[in-house]
């Protein structure tokens, strides 16, 4: 499931702001893709073995 938390906010709030920008859409996503990465990576690794001493069976 995903969370939205972060993205909550009221409408009437919302239509108040300027619209995002590019470069501002492009770091939130940069941001989110890299946390995947992340996620992914340590689940592989957790998954091969590699990471034994930091995670003991």
């Amino acid at each position: 499931m995903r969370n939205n938390e972060e993205n909550a906010a009221r409408l009437e709030d919302l239509m108040k702001l300027p619209p995002m920008t590019s470069q501002q859409h492009a770091e939130i996503m940069r941001k989110r893709i890299g946390g995947r990465h992340a996620l992914e990576e340590a689940r592989d690794r957790r998954q091969l073995g590699l990471d034994d001493e930091l995670f003991p069976s």
